[in-house]
């Protein structure tokens, strides 16, 4: 009778385990996760498939440039000029007024005059008037010295009167649609100074930037002067964070003007995944009760992921493998591996990435590659700027990385990590020839866009070994003014947002972790939902596949031919895809739509489109008189 009792109960013991092994199975899904490798959305290309680039095919410029050496306010706008010209392809010839006669503009599209002092030109300066009046294309790049002579041109240019004092300007503030993100928001600037021209102007301008004051000085504006444009940016603050602003307004100075973009969205987490630090951190104490490996694991990651989901990002995590000071090989692989299991399967379910940042979060740096990075270097001595422990040997440096690759794809079966990101965004010179000659799989290096003490610092661009140089932008969680303009700055020249974070910053003080994290994810929040307002079909992209878009966007140049009827665009390196920012500011299409073969055109607003290339070959056909730029709303 006991033994039928125990077989009556069998199945019921079966079912129950069944159901037990299921919900480790699903308990180990959630946990684990599982992921397939993708295809890319944008792969990266062999670099011989791009031929070298041609520039100049007549050996004539499109555009002549003002300088005197003689101004040091004149030198840092050529080098801004140039920094400028470089990412929207366009050519130049940059004369010296100093050193050479101004040439005829006549032969040129447009003339740029970074100057200061106007009676270096003469009588020529209203010979360049009568060449505007005639159909040229003039930008002041800097404010001149409001000086009489300046005044007698200055009428010309819409400025009704002008003082002798320069105004500091707090920040600014759109007052058109011509910046993409930038209505109904002021852009303050840190550390403002007398910069710009005190002036007021004729009703026949047409003011797109003023000062974020109750003043409203006139910043950037446009006025038609006979057939041609003068376009005047009364602004005097040059840099990398300016640059779109600038771009703005370059494109202002003829019917149509296109350059290449990127079109990406990209979002890095550095030293994720990582070993987590361990025990509390007084914030997150305060704020949640919980230990910080708790925190990252229920608050942090979770709240990232929704963020995720919500705006599309695609993050890319950045592995360190150790924090440890080793600096010798071999190196021991981290068999503490459940928590990178975690946290990185999970992320490449969200279709994220696996990159490289270090075996431990020492730079790839010997000692002495810091000489000469200080303001007071005397030969044969330094300030140490670095704060870290140096590498003995390029062997040691090369078998950090061997060990960090082999840690990474066991992990991870089936993910090439592509992407590296050097610790505290420092690499050597050495440490950079090591990942270009002993790494091929590596294909881009991610660092930062504005330069500091020691970084290592980037341009958009593909390196002469091949290298693609997919700078950061802007970082952390707290967006402060400075990176405030330089996304708006990036978004306009580049069309590209490029944002990294740290798990560590919810413990730093120095980057907002004493307002606590709920403030931190809100200020994030107000960053992304600005971004996504301003461009709402931007490429969310991953680590490589931004890096494929920089190839693409570097190798790709443009012929471009306007008519009254058609804007032309022929792209030399042209692949697969290629994406350009056009502005239009005569004749606009009647419909984006069905008005362009060889591509599709979407209408940004302010009479900027986006141009999606299919083919090499574009044709835009323009509307009607009655589609004319009316400049009262750009």
């Amino acid at each position: 009778m006991g033994t039928h009792k125990r077989f009556r109960f069998f199945p019921v013991i079966i079912i129950c385990l069944a159901f037990v092994l299921l919900s480790v199975a699903l308990i180990g899904q959630q946990f684990y996760g599982r992921y397939a490798q993708e295809e890319p959305l944008v792969s990266l290309l062999p670099g011989e498939t791009f031929s070298e680039i041609q520039k100049e095919t007549d050996g004539r410029a499109e555009c002549l440039v003002l300088c005197n050496s003689a101004e040091p306010e004149s030198v840092l706008a050529e080098e801004d000029v140039r920094s400028l010209f470089g990412q929207l392809h366009v050519t130049a010839d940059f004369v010296d007024l100093s050193k050479q006669a101004m040439p005829s503009p006549g032969r040129y599209e447009k003339v740029v005059a970074a100057i200061k002092e106007y009676d270096i030109l003469g009588d020529q300066a209203f010979a360049l008037m009568d060449w505007v009046a005639d159909g040229g294309g003039l930008m002041i790049y800097i404010p001149p010295q409001g000086d009489n002579f300046f005044r007698s041109l200055g009428v010309q240019m819409g400025i009704q009167e002008s003082g002798w004092e320069m105004y500091e300007l707090p920040g600014f503030r759109c007052s058109s649609d011509l910046l993409l993100g930038g209505q109904g928001k002021d852009f303050l600037i840190e550390e403002p100074f007398e910069s710009a021209l005190t002036l007021s102007l004729s009703g026949d301008c047409t003011v797109h930037l003023v000062s974020s004051d109750e003043r409203e000085l006139p910043i950037l504006w446009e006025r038609e002067h006979g057939d041609g444009r003068v376009v005047f940016m009364n602004f005097g603050i040059t840099g990398k964070a300016y640059r779109g602003l600038y771009a703005a307004a370059y494109s202002l100075l003829s019917d149509a003007f296109s350059w290449p973009v990127i079109n990406a969205s990209a979002f890095y987490l550095d030293d994720f995944p990582s070993p987590v630090p361990s025990g509390t951190s007084t914030y997150i104490e305060r704020d949640y009760g919980l230990s910080v490996s708790d925190f990252y694991t229920n608050i942090w990651w979770p709240d990232l992921q929704e963020l995720a989901q919500e705006y599309g990002i695609r993050y890319s995590g950045m592995v360190i493998e150790d924090y440890s000071d080793n600096l010798e090989g071999p190196f021991s692989s981290n068999m503490n591996t459940q928590r990178f299991q975690y946290f990185g399967s999970s992320l490449l379910r969200l279709g994220g990435e696996i990159g490289l940042h270090g075996y431990n979060h020492i730079p790839l740096c010997r000692e002495g590659f810091d000489a000469g990075f200080g303001e007071d270097y005397v030969p044969g001595t330094y300030e140490r700027l670095f704060d870290y422990d140096y590498w003995e040997s390029r062997e040691d440096m090369r078998a950090s990385i061997e060990e960090l690759i082999s840690f990474t794809e066991d992990l991870y079966p089936g993910v090439t990590p592509q992407v590296y990101v050097p610790p505290s965004n420092i690499l050597s010179e050495e440490g950079r020839q090591i990942l270009s000659e002993d790494f091929p799989q590596i294909r881009a290096i991610a660092s930062i866009y504005f330069e500091g003490d020691v970084e290592y610092t980037q341009e958009f661009e593909v390196a002469q070994d091949g290298i693609v140089e997919t700078p950061r932008v802007i970082s952390g969680l707290i967006i402060d003014p400075f990176m405030e303009i330089s996304a708006l700055s990036e978004l306009n020249l580049h069309y590209v947002n490029s944002h990294f974070q740290h798990p560590d910053d919810v413990l730093d003080v120095d980057r907002g972790a004493e307002a606590g994290w709920e403030a931190m994810r809100g200020r994030l929040e107000e960053y992304l939902d600005w971004l996504y307002t301003a461009a709402p079909e931007i490429r969310n992209l991953t680590a490589s596949e931004m890096a494929g878009a920089v190839q693409r966007y570097y190798y790709l140049d443009v012929d471009q031919m306007v008519t009254q009827e058609e804007i032309i665009l022929d792209l030399d390196n042209f692949q697969d895809e290629a994406f350009l920012f056009l502005r239009i500011n005569g004749r606009l299409p009647e419909d984006p739509e069905t008005c362009i073969s060889g591509g599709t055109l979407q209408d940004m607003g302010g009479g900027l489109y986006l141009v999606s290339a299919a083919s090499s070959h574009v044709v835009i056909r323009r509307g009607t008189p009655e589609t004319e730029t009316d400049n009262t709303n750009h």
